[in-house]
């Protein structure tokens, strides 16, 4: 994590408003732009916690990126190497590893092209138009993992 690292928290509106929505309308099997439940083993409880996740798709790879940074549910996938994702009553089980900082601008740029009106707050001005040189500049800020389901 950079020293520059920091976890943007989401407003009340979000929080209270759309993730409920997007959680609730997922839950019952209808993705909203390729959202997904993430469920993962908490590290020190062991119990599955749960939280609204935006799935990307590049060039055949699927992606976990957290616009927020470093927040709980990234430090349980570094400790879990994997987790599930929930799409009403499927559940896909995957294993997942971390995108290093310089392989993360093209799936930055892409997940930003995506979601950009949903995320865009939490990438302090970088856009799907930017620059490589600020995809670069945010990527120890945002997470992102690879997953592959699980055999």
């Amino acid at each position: 994590m950079s020293a520059s690292a920091h976890v943007q928290k989401p407003g009340w509106f979000t929080v209270n408003v759309l993730n409920r929505s997007v959680a609730w309308i997922t839950r019952r099997g209808i993705s909203v732009w390729g959202s997904r439940i993430l469920a993962v083993r908490g590290r020190t409880s062991g119990e599955w916690r749960r939280t609204p996740v935006n799935l990307l798709t590049l060039d055949g790879e699927r992606y976990l990126v957290a616009p927020r940074g470093h927040v709980q549910w990234t430090h349980n996938m570094r400790a879990a190497g994997g987790g599930e994702l929930h799409l009403g009553k499927k559940v896909e089980a995957f294993s997942a590893v971390e995108v290093t900082d310089d392989d993360k601008p093209a799936v930055l740029r892409a997940y930003l092209k995506r979601w950009k009106a949903e995320v865009g707050v939490f990438f302090n001005g970088v856009g799907p138009d930017s620059s490589e040189a600020e995809l670069r500049r945010i990527a120890p800020d945002h997470p992102v993992f690879r997953i592959t389901a699980a055999k």
